[in-house]
């Protein structure tokens, strides 16, 4: 088999293996995730948190 044949083959199989969904399917997927209304907290609280779980010395 040439390299040109090889290199056909495999940008083939990478094309059949690209996520078929549509460009309006994936819209309508995060349009229902925006609509979920998970628990979160202030920003500012949020981020106050983070830099004190940087101090801790603990690993994640």
């Amino acid at each position: 088999m040439s390299i040109a044949e090889w290199v056909r083959q495999a940008l083939v199989q990478a094309r059949r293996s690209e996520p078929s969904r549509e460009v309006a399917s994936k819209l309508d997927v995060i349009r229902a995730a925006a609509r979920m209304d998970f628990p979160t907290a202030d920003i500012d609280r949020m981020l106050e948190e983070i830099e004190r779980g940087y101090g801790s010395g603990l690993e994640p």
